[in-house]
């Protein structure tokens, strides 16, 4: 069977020496595992974080209305009666006002610094925007209108563009891991180099001795891999179940079934990838030795 390597009888793990002496393989993976959960969750929640944005404002728009304290009442009823159009909540100049005073203090309240009413509103996806501006440039020419969409791309940009890092972030812990794994099973072959040279020498087939290795490295990674990630799901549950600075940026949000069944199979494709690093190094070592 395929996985016979696997499930090899007690007299064959022997040769490569005792199950309890491990080298550093287990606790190399183990960090990498580690890392990988963590930022591969990190990348996750900022994708969640970036689609919920982009979703929420992706029919939003804001009405900025220079000196509109009069105009204001009447520009929210015509935007109400626009065709498509799903809900409207206007800020006055005053309440305005009142926010920059926290900043500027008395200066807020100042007649030589300007500071226009607001009107947001929502469409429906789908309905045209034109017959609303139409309206609004009848009641106030001077009116700017802006896509929150357009006014939040840089914020979505960077979300993306940190979501890409993470990515990559992930793909260099598993290089680096891989890496590792290359090194401990080439630092394995020269201490059991006598043991393989018997073997050969007794009809063993380099595929044999290779299996042996890979299964090995496999174990290691395997329990390397699970006792890193079962380390990162225990820091992932104490930063959501305190969730301070993290609830308070993305507004509560949390990892979806979907992204927690993605995190969950990473240790085994951690320890697929180590075993498949492992076998290709001792089937090429034992080709140049012959």
């Amino acid at each position: 069977m395929m996985l016979d390597w696997l499930l090899a009888p007690g007299s064959e793990r022997k040769l490569l020496g005792g199950e309890r002496k491990r080298g550093a393989t287990p606790w190399v993976i183990a960090i990498m595992s580690f890392s990988i959960v963590i930022v591969a969750a990190a990348g996750l929640t900022l994708s969640n974080a970036a689609s919920q944005v982009g979703t929420s404002v992706a029919n939003r728009y804001s009405l900025q209305v220079p000196g509109g304290s009069d105009a204001l009442p009447r520009l929210v009823e015509t935007i109400r009666a626009a065709p498509g159009v799903t809900s409207v909540e206007a800020v006055p100049e005053a309440k305005m006002r009142q926010t920059l005073a926290r900043w500027l203090g008395p200066a807020a309240q100042s007649a030589d610094l300007p500071v226009p009413a607001l009107i947001h509103f929502d469409i429906a996806p789908g309905a045209p925007l034109a017959p609303v501006e139409a309206r609004v440039r009848a009641v106030a020419p001077r009116a700017s209108l802006a896509s929150q969409v357009e006014n939040l791309r840089p914020l979505l940009g960077s979300l993306r563009t940190l979501q890409w890092l993470a990515l990559g972030m992930v793909l260099l812990l598993t290089a680096a891991g891989a890496a590792a794994v290359v090194l401990a099973t080439r630092s394995a072959l020269e201490a059991h180099r006598s043991t393989i040279d018997v073997m050969h020498g007794v009809g063993a087939t380099d595929l044999q001795v290779t299996h042996l290795f890979q299964r090995k490295i496999a174990i290691e990674a395997l329990a390397g891999s699970l006792a890193g990630a079962a380390a990162a799901g225990v820091v992932l549950l104490i930063l959501s179940a305190g969730a301070t600075f993290v609830g308070g940026m993305t507004g509560g949000l949390s990892l979806s079934l979907l992204d927690l069944a993605l995190l969950a199979i990473l240790p085994a494709v951690l320890t697929i990838v180590a075993t498949w690093v492992a076998r290709r190094t001792v089937l090429q070592a034992l080709r140049e030795a012959l």
